[in-house]
């Protein structure tokens, strides 16, 4: 596994630790609620958060010039995966419903995942993901959608209003089912594009000196 450029792990703990001090803005002032397990019960945020820890975890990494760990470029596939769903449900699907001012939608559901994508598709830190280990993908929105369904049976708090338990049984397998089937295809689209070599690896030569 290649050794990633300085200036590409400050990056990532620039961006890692700029994305968390949004997020505790954000929650100091009273967006999302108080309560630290409704704010952090939205997916975006719970995902934002864990995408962010892993990129400081990884900048840190790069920053004493070693290698990332073999384990980090499936999770690494993960964050991503789940952060292009963010983008592409928010923007797309229920856009402008977001609690938190306008600057901070953007920068967490088109920036930070852009700067996700950006990172994955041209730091080669990552071996190709084999697509027999594609299904690692669900288990944390898995987990995610099992504490939703479970706070919305007996508090009757969920983060969205497609997750109400009012809607009805079939309604919600449905739309979870599609949410599922939305993350594994973004997913593939996340495998395929851990195949396709960088222009220095194309050329033979490493991508760090």
């Amino acid at each position: 596994m290649s050794r990633v450029p300085a200036v590409v792990a400050r990056a990532r703990i620039a961006v890692g630790a700029a994305v968390i001090l949004i997020l505790v803005s954000t929650y100091l002032q009273g967006v999302g609620g108080q309560n630290p397990f409704d704010f952090f019960g939205y997916f975006t945020n719970l995902t934002s958060l864990l995408s962010a820890i892993l990129l400081i975890v990884l900048g840190s990494i790069g920053a004493q010039k070693r290698p990332a760990p073999r384990w980090a470029a499936a999770v690494r596939g993960v964050a991503v995966a789940c952060m292009l769903i963010v983008s592409v449900i928010y923007n797309v699907l229920v856009p402008g419903t977001g609690a938190a001012p306008p600057w901070v939608s953007a920068v967490l559901h088109i920036v930070f995942p852009a700067a996700l994508l950006l990172d994955w598709i041209c730091v080669g830190d990552r071996a190709p993901l084999p697509w027999r280990n594609l299904w690692v993908v669900l288990p944390y929105p898995l987990v995610w959608i099992a504490v939703v369904l479970v706070r919305g049976a007996t508090d009757g708090w969920v983060p969205y209003g497609f997750l109400l338990p009012e809607r009805g049984g079939g309604a919600l397998v449905a739309t979870i089912a599609g949410l599922l089937a939305a993350l594994l295809a973004s997913g593939a689209l996340v495998w395929l594009l851990s195949r396709i070599p960088l222009r220095a690896e194309r050329r033979g030569r490493p991508i760090v000196p």
